[in-house]
């Protein structure tokens, strides 16, 4: 069966996730807080025990709260789950992220986009806090699956995002570590395609990748960092599109463009690759 462009508007049934301190830990860990100073100024994300300091969670610490978007998938039709890649990420907060507690989420697929050589199927998500009915966060996602366009329909948006002709305001150099994607896989995203070289070698890579949303991690704690003055309550939406992959090791350098109050583009780069483009944040 071929996708369905019906599956439109279909909207999952809730989906119950709890996550806890250690969580916001480990998370904070594998994208990288706390290694350029271990005892530095990120010991509030990395620590929950620190004198005179409350843990906080990273602002896109939502992307690994497991959200049920499963049978959103199933009911956009039969399609081979290796053909799938991960296109696009937003996160958008509603209000501030609690170091522990619980979401209802809701997956609703809003868009299926027919690109010739694939298709692409857009879900966003609301979270919302299972004590007090508090929306907490909103994600949206799109998925590039290889080989199921052709079926006539709406090419979509082009998500093109103009980088201003100037230098950037903002220019932060992030190291990730060899064994990246080894830390980061204990957020939950068990795939061997970030950690089992036979298997990356079957997907056409000389060794393992990072995950694009551990790329997305780092992206956005330097957003944090340089234009939120790492106030995450400052921190609104940011969204990108994963443009080519990431290896382990590499340094990460994201260049931010702030173009009028409260909005800012920017862009990811290791020095081989832009890796992450077409990105935009909203900020306080």
């Amino acid at each position: 069966m071929p996708l369905n462009p019906d599956a439109v508007g279909y909207t999952a049934k809730p989906y119950e996730a709890a996550w806890d301190s250690k969580d916001c830990l480990l998370y904070a860990l594998g994208v990288g807080a706390g290694s350029l100073d271990p005892t530095g100024f990120e010991l509030e994300y990395t620590t929950e025990n620190s004198e005179a300091i409350d843990q906080r969670v990273l602002p896109t610490f939502p992307v690994v709260v497991p959200r049920g978007a499963k049978e959103a998938l199933t009911a956009i039709g039969d399609f081979n789950m290796a053909m799938l890649v991960h296109g696009e990420q937003s996160v958008e907060l509603h209000t501030t992220i609690p170091v522990a507690g619980s979401v209802s989420s809701t997956t609703t697929v809003t868009g299926i986009y027919d690109k010739g050589s694939g298709a692409v199927v857009t879900t966003s998500t609301v979270a919302t806090e299972i004590s007090t009915g508090t929306a907490l966060w909103t994600l949206t996602n799109a998925m590039f699956i290889r080989g199921e366009g052709g079926f006539g329909g709406d090419r979509g948006p082009s998500g093109r995002t103009e980088l201003p002709q100037r230098d950037p305001d903002h220019c932060v150099i992030y190291r990730t570590r060899p064994d990246q994607a080894l830390l980061y896989r204990l957020s939950g995203d068990r795939n061997p395609l970030h950690a089992d070289p036979r298997f990356a070698a079957r997907a056409g890579f000389d060794k393992p990748i990072l995950h694009g949303l551990c790329t997305f991690g780092f992206t956005g704690r330097a957003l944090l960092h340089s234009v939120c003055q790492s106030d995450p309550d400052r921190f609104v939406r940011m969204a990108g599109r994963f443009s080519k992959p990431v290896f382990p090791g590499e340094d990460l350098t994201v260049r931010v463009w702030i173009t009028g109050a409260g909005n800012a583009v920017f862009q990811t780069s290791t020095p081989a690759a832009v890796v992450i483009d077409a990105g935009q944040f909203r900020f306080r």
